[in-house]
């Protein structure tokens, strides 16, 4: 049946290797378990609900891959786009989580669409390669600036942003937190960048998901000893899981299917929707074409063979995951490790899948991993992202400047749709002042966005 189901022998693949390549891609993403209920829990969303809800969104987003496709690819809720969700769209922008919601849902929609014409590959030429390149940098500079901050080892201070000191910490934020809680935390976050880098650096099976869980490990031996002792008031939690209410899985009911539809006509909701959009596709894209490669699945052209059934699996994810109450569903370039492995089929896919299904009785377990435990992964996850520099043609500076400006305006304005929209304007007026857009060829859709984001800063 297997068989039938996968076409194994018509790929070169076997079942036993396609469930090692499934179980190895799962150890390489599993610590968005642990990650994404920390980054969106700082809306305000309920933690365990959210930890469900990206458990189940890659359960479907994975299977769909599988089905619509038959490819190894595995889906979860993207890094990125999750910070952008949380600290751009609802603490900066000042959105409900509800109507960040309501825009993933609704960019999902667009998705499906797209997904089933051409227009995405409209689209997807419209924006100059380099500017693409860019997006990915800078998202990867700004996740890892986020996680830097989550583990306190960059704080406000007189120079804006500056490295960890005690009393700095508690100037800042009004607090006398102690050494033993927020200073041990800070040690036990540079300790988990080395050990995640070297792991990375010695390609180990999973290396993020171990860096997180060794990290985490030190913590609990930390609290153990007395060396690092939690202060609730202070915002500093124990790192002992809590099985008091025995192993069950966290309710979908605070976040479930929570849309609000309020201002969903406004440019700026419009912009945040599009943002989604924005990354969603060419994350996606370059995340499939990237993996495919690797793995000798494209074709003479250099096309990816069902493509439109692997875009369709990520759109769905996205919807389903905004139904479960999560941030965009996208295809993970983790996937690589699955194909190393030499997963070929949607077989390593449902493996996947079926392991994030049974994560769902773990809760207690990802749940009580700390911020100081995942913010290795953001920094170093940042710096899987930062590679795409070297897509960028510094020698055309018509190109750079715009690279440049996107990449620094993500992390420095934090925001990636600011980056995106000052990337796009910048590109389009340099061009047009030296003379350039023809040559360039700038299509139409570059224009119109250029200026959609002007007026944007205009008005709003």
């Amino acid at each position: 049946m297997l068989e039938k189901l996968f076409k194994l022998k018509e790929n070169g693949t076997t079942v036993r290797t396609e469930i090692i390549a499934g179980v190895t891609t799962f150890m390489t993403m599993a610590y968005i378990l642990a990650v994404n209920p920390n980054v969106l829990g700082a809306t305000g969303m309920d933690s365990g609900a959210i930890f469900t809800a990206t458990a189940l969104a890659s359960l479907v987003g994975t299977v769909c891959m599988a089905i619509f496709a038959n490819y190894p690819f595995a889906l979860a809720p993207g890094m990125g786009l999750n910070a952008y969700f949380a600290y751009t769209v609802v603490l900066g922008m000042g959105y409900s989580w509800q109507v960040a919601l309501t825009a993933v849902f609704l960019e999902g929609i667009i998705f499906i669409i797209l997904s089933l014409t051409n227009v995405r590959e409209a689209i997807f030429n419209a924006i100059p390669k380099n500017l693409k390149a860019a997006v990915s940098v800078g998202i990867g500079l700004f996740i890892a600036f986020i996680g830097l901050q989550n583990a306190k080892i960059v704080i406000g201070g007189a120079t804006l942003v500056g490295l960890f000191t005690l009393d700095g910490y508690n100037s800042a934020n009004g607090t006398t937190a102690a050494f033993s809680s927020v200073g041990v935390t800070v040690i036990l976050a540079l300790v988990g960048i080395l050990i995640t880098g070297f792991l990375v650096l010695k390609k180990v099976k999973g290396n993020i998901l171990w860096g997180i869980l060794i990290t985490w490990v030190l913590g609990i031996i930390c609290q153990l000893a007395g060396i690092y002792v939690p202060d609730p008031a202070a915002g500093f939690y124990s790192v002992l899981p809590d099985f008091s209410n025995g192993i069950s899985i966290p309710s979908l009911s605070p976040i479930f299917a929570k849309f609000s539809f309020e201002g969903v006509f406004s440019l700026n909701f419009l912009v945040v929707m599009f943002a989604f959009l924005f990354v969603d596709i060419f994350d996606t894209l370059g995340t499939l074409i990237g993996v495919s490669a690797k793995a000798n699945m494209l074709d003479e052209e250099g096309k990816l063979p069902r493509i439109k059934g692997a875009l369709l699996a990520d759109a769905v994810g996205t919807v389903c995951g905004a139904v479960f109450g999560t941030s965009t569903t996208t295809t993970y370039v983790e996937s690589a490790s699955g194909v190393a492995e030499g997963g070929r089929t949607g077989l390593t896919a449902i493996t996947t899948a079926i392991l994030f299904g049974l994560a769902l009785f773990l809760s207690p377990i990802f749940l009580a991993i700390p911020s100081f435990a995942t913010a290795p992964a953001l920094v170093i996850v940042g710096c899987y992202m930062l590679t795409n520099v070297k897509g960028i043609d510094f020698d055309d500076f018509s190109e750079a400047i715009p690279c440049y400006i996107a990449i620094i305006a993500m992390p420095f304005f934090y925001s990636i749709s600011e980056g995106i929209a000052m990337g796009v304007i910048t590109y389009v007026v340099l061009n047009l002042l030296a003379g350039k857009a023809k040559e360039k060829k700038i299509s139409v859709l570059m224009y119109v966005l250029a200026v959609l984001f002007i007026l944007k800063y205009i008005f709003l």
